[in-house]
């Protein structure tokens, strides 16, 4: 069991760390000169990252499968995401997808 204390001063940590990097990046940012490779490498890396945790969060749940619906709307969000519709529109989509299918009784 971990004491209030001890987890106020890791929460202090974390939070000076946290700002530590976000500070550190800025002011990096003119003093490092990053190849175009490495651009290219960086910003492959993130969309594979993103994908990773859409697809995560999309299909599973606890330690299983996640049912039907939540990847009928996550991929409903994606194809209207892909035709460039409002964010507002992406998400009530994906939304009335997911309620509509469990609606029906799919899991």
């Amino acid at each position: 069991m971990t004491s209030t204390p001890t987890l106020v001063l890791a929460a202090l940590v974390l939070a000076v760390g946290t700002l530590a990097f976000r500070l550190a990046g800025p002011a990096l940012s003119s003093r490092v000169e990053l190849s175009a490779e490495v651009g290219r490498l960086m910003s492959t890396a993130a969309v594979v990252l993103l994908t990773a945790l859409v697809a995560v969060t999309a299909l599973t749940q606890g330690h299983g499968f996640a049912g039907v619906a939540r990847p009928a709307g996550v991929g409903v969000a994606a194809l209207l995401a892909w035709r460039r519709a409002p964010f507002v529109l992406v998400v009530l989509g994906a939304a009335a997808t997911a309620a509509g299918l469990r609606l029906l009784g799919l899991p």
